[in-house]
């Protein structure tokens, strides 16, 4: 089945409407849709949640929609790279859930899996289990965990065919397959738009029945900090 190839990234991102629950690919800066960013930053939608790893940088990533005043609860489980994002929630500015990085993980595999809930060892005893079912397997006590789904996923991928099949670049590979999965809405931004035959399905990481649509975009692929010896 073909998928939608939008022509333009202001298109592919014109039905998220204020209030909208988004997921967003990406670990810091690798493997961030980015141009989708961008054009989620230009539209001016508003009071949105995004469940994303982190929330970018101060200028770059996640951090434009911060910056913008266009996020209203950040659901992820790292903050640390971002000054405007520790500003906004000592003023209170912003709601922040943070999650344990393996359960942040799984409650998003989960929610594209369509199981809507688990059990996991990490944060018990702690704030993260507070109003929340602890039950004992075997001994060890397990905190419940319920699996998150979003209206629109956005997610970055090396290549992708017309059928929506993907292919991530290495460590791009990160939080997008699970997050391609679940979003109600998916669109990939890719580096190539191959023919359908084109890509060995071996090598496909996402399946296409996941995504519905599609733009080629080029990157500036920034990275946090810059390390020499």
């Amino acid at each position: 089945m073909l998928k939608t190839i939008y022509e333009s990234f202001d298109e592919a991102v014109k039905d998220v409407q204020d209030g909208a629950v988004i997921m967003v690919g990406g670990f810091g800066l690798v493997g961030i849709p980015e141009n989708l960013i961008l054009a989620l930053e230009k539209s001016g939608v508003k009071d949105l949640t995004v469940i994303s790893n982190n929330c970018g940088v101060d200028d770059w990533g996640l951090g434009r929609l911060l910056k913008n005043k266009q996020i209203k609860k950040m659901v992820g489980s790292y903050v640390g790279e971002n000054k405007e994002f520790e500003r906004q929630v000592l003023a209170g500015e912003l709601e922040v859930e943070l999650t344990p990085q393996g359960t942040l993980a799984e409650k998003i595999r989960a929610g594209g899996a369509g199981i809507p809930a688990f059990f996991t060892p990490a944060g018990v005893g702690t704030p993260v289990a507070e109003g929340k079912e602890v039950r004992s397997f075997n001994g060890k006590e397990y905190v419940l965990e319920e699996a998150l789904t979003a209206d629109f996923s956005f997610v970055r991928a090396l290549q992708g065919d017309k059928a929506g099949n993907l292919v991530y670049n290495k460590t791009a590979r990160n939080f997008n397959p699970m997050i391609a999965a679940a979003g109600r809405v998916t669109v990939a931004e890719v580096e190539e738009i191959k023919e359908i035959g084109d890509i060995d399905p071996d090598a496909v990481h996402t399946p296409g029945i996941y995504v519905q649509g599609l733009i080629k975009g080029q990157q500036e692929k920034r990275i946090e900090r810059v390390t020499t010896r």
